[in-house]
């Protein structure tokens, strides 16, 4: 299994394939062995995780591995203490309850790079920053979560996943770095599975190759996927067309398969 760790930067989409109004991920890493693991939203930065391993993002974001993910949000207004103890209950949101957060509120971090653009924010509305923890993955969570609250975010940058952390590796904006999985016990766990392969039968120019995905049921059977051409159905597995009465029955000769020439 290979890990490299990349600090997105602000305005970078996350996602490899090109875009014509922003940068992607591949004008930060030239490896097609890897994909995305645990994505961030363009206007977030932060802690993101490349990966040859098929089921790393779903591990890291299935709440019962408790993979607990560090944002560091700057929000519009001075956050009270009863906002904190909200994030940390949970936050009816309009798919549902969060899980309880960790939320504490810190001041602005020493090791702060800038932003290009800049935070737009109010001269007269003053901002502060709280360290939030959660273990869920749903779409642009945190953000909504201090909305939520009634303190809007201004910048979220991701930290840490687990016990990797991005300020500890010292990763500016756009640096990345390989690290050695064995080393962390965040990967011990992660269930065995092949890297990433293509899922076309035929080996295409510069592609992986690879067999297509066999998928399987709980008792070790092949799953049956796909639907049925029509010549390869039963009568009673034939769609009936449906009429007026009126139809008049096919007396013309099968055309294609099993059809004589001449």
């Amino acid at each position: 299994m290979k890990i490299v760790i990349l600090n997105k930067p602000y305005d970078v989409l996350s996602q490899f394939r090109p875009d014509e109004k922003h940068p992607t991920m591949a004008d930060f890493v030239n490896d097609k062995d890897l994909r995305l693991a645990g994505r961030l939203d363009m206007d977030s930065e932060g802690l993101v995780f490349l990966t040859d391993h098929g089921g790393l993002n779903q591990y890291i974001t299935n709440p019962a591995n408790k993979k607990f993910k560090t944002y560091m949000v700057q929000v519009e207004g001075d956050i009270t203490d009863e906002a904190l103890e909200q994030l940390r209950k949970g936050v009816e949101l309009k798919d549902g309850m969060t899980l309880p957060a960790r939320a504490e509120k810190v001041s602005e971090p020493e090791w702060l790079w800038e932003r290009n653009p800049p935070v737009r924010f109010r001269a007269s509305v003053p901002t502060s920053w709280v360290e939030i923890s959660i273990c869920e993955g749903r779409n642009r969570q945190v953000r909504r979560m201090t909305s939520a609250v009634g303190f809007p975010t201004l910048r979220l940058i991701r930290t840490k996943i687990g016990e990797i952390d991005l300020v500890r590796m010292g990763l500016q904006p756009g640096e990345t770095r390989e690290i050695e999985p064995l080393l962390y016990p965040d990967f011990q766990n992660i269930p065995a599975e092949e890297p990433y392969r293509s899922r076309s039968y035929v080996k295409k120019p510069g592609g992986t190759g690879g067999k297509p995905i066999v998928r399987k049921n709980k008792d070790g059977s092949v799953k049956k996927s796909g639907t049925k051409r029509i010549w390869q159905m039963d009568e009673s597995e034939k769609p009936k067309r449906r009429t007026n009465g009126t139809t008049r029955p096919n007396t013309k000769a099968p055309r294609g398969r099993g059809r004589g020439r001449g």
